[in-house]
């Protein structure tokens, strides 16, 4: 299925949300150290009810090791100051997504990161600031998904 890259999250329920998320769509969440939380909080297990065991969940000390563990091929960043909305990509099998932090989304060196497929946004009323983060990699894995045809699901 996809990676999702979670690059230093800060708050624990948007951590518990992408890991049902992985466990219903067959992904793989990663999280990139330093996380805002320990991984037995309360508020990440309260989000990721019964599912935290059925996701299959990653934690790396760095985002070289991240890359390093999993050489992925393709990997797109989404930031909100991306030019390409998420919805015109064309995803495959296998793809990576990474997403920065709540406060301050991805820093501007992993944005420009040699090794990035392209950068991604999705769009957004003007005058507002982001869109939540497991929201956010909710609507890309379900587009990459329906892409590929849902297959694997149902």
């Amino acid at each position: 299925m996809f990676d999702i890259v979670f690059h230093t999250p800060e708050i624990p329920p948007n951590t518990g949300n992408a890991m049902r998320l992985a466990a219903v769509t067959g992904c793989r969440l990663h999280l990139i150290e330093p996380l805002g939380f320990e991984m037995d909080d309360a508020r990440l297990r309260r989000a990721g009810m019964d599912y935290r065991d059925k996701a299959t969940v990653r934690v790396h000390p760095s985002l070289e090791s991240w890359r390093a563990a999993t050489a992925p091929d393709r990997v797109f960043a989404l930031a909100v100051g991306a030019e390409r909305l998420y919805s015109d990509a064309a995803f495959r099998e296998g793809d990576a997504f990474i997403f920065g932090p709540e406060s301050t989304g991805l820093p501007d060196e992993v944005k420009s990161a040699p090794w990035l497929t392209g950068r991604l946004r999705l769009p957004m009323a003007p005058g507002v600031r982001s869109v939540n983060l497991s929201n956010a990699a909710a609507v890309v894995v379900y587009e990459a998904w329906r892409q590929l045809g849902f297959v694997g699901g149902g």
